[in-house]
């Protein structure tokens, strides 16, 4: 693996931002996941918390216990073994209803890009994601990328209500609605099975680096695993 130029820079007195690289990846991402694995298991309690975004992680630290040029030093020694490290990532199945009555956007995707419904699925159940983020809302992961022949930016104007489930796209990037919510991305289907549950340890099933496909199932499938057509 390439040796890369990271940016590492004190955002707080509490607080050092590393930046990985200005390019969306997934290998990227999966090097984030296991920089903030590494570094927790390294350090424990004198990491407060690590934010991933794209492509940077946010180190917020214990400063009373470690001082700024020690947990620098001890992220650059992490940084320069995650390059020679191979990653290994979980890839979870999604099982997917996809159509109009679940999608409200999927016909009209077609028709804008002179494709099929069969085509939009196709497309769309071939690629294997990477979850590239998780927030917005608990549980909502941000999957990417589709094919590029799939990408549709967000609706004008956004839907008061999304319901739970819904697959949809927006850009190069997909994802399922954990929860019932506004939204502005567009509907190609819906999937069955509860993303996020605050009783579970963990809470979701999934994690930043791991990979995600969707299953196309029938309706009568759809209906067996809990879904809903309102």
């Amino acid at each position: 693996m390439s040796n890369p130029s990271y940016r590492i820079f004190d955002a707080s007195e509490h607080a050092v931002l590393i930046y990985f690289s200005d390019t969306i990846s997934s290998e990227q991402t999966q090097k984030l996941a296991a920089f903030s694995h590494a570094l927790k298991a390294s350090l424990g309690e004198l990491i407060v918390d690590v934010t991933i975004s794209y492509t940077s992680a946010l180190v917020t630290y214990q400063s009373l216990s470690i001082d700024h040029f020690s947990i620098k030093q001890k992220i650059k020694s992490i940084l320069t073994q995650l390059n020679d490290t191979a990653f290994s990532v979980n890839q979870i199945e999604l099982p997917a209803y996809y159509h109009s009555e679940v999608g409200a956007d999927l016909n009209a995707m077609a028709k804008a890009k002179n494709l099929t419904v069969s085509d939009i699925i196709k497309y769309h159940s071939e690629q294997i994601y990477s979850v590239f983020a998780i927030g917005f809302a608990p549980g909502f992961a941000f999957l990417g990328e589709v094919n590029p022949i799939l990408a549709t930016p967000r609706l004008a104007t956004p839907r008061k209500k999304v319901a739970k489930g819904s697959i949809a796209i927006a850009d190069r990037q997909t994802a399922v609605y954990p929860a019932a919510s506004p939204g502005g991305w567009n509907l190609i289907g819906n999937c069955p099975v509860s993303l996020f549950d605050a009783e579970n340890t963990p809470p979701l099933p999934f994690n930043i680096g791991d990979s995600v496909k969707f299953i196309p199932i029938e309706r009568s499938e759809f209906i067996r695993l809990g879904g809903h057509i309102d």
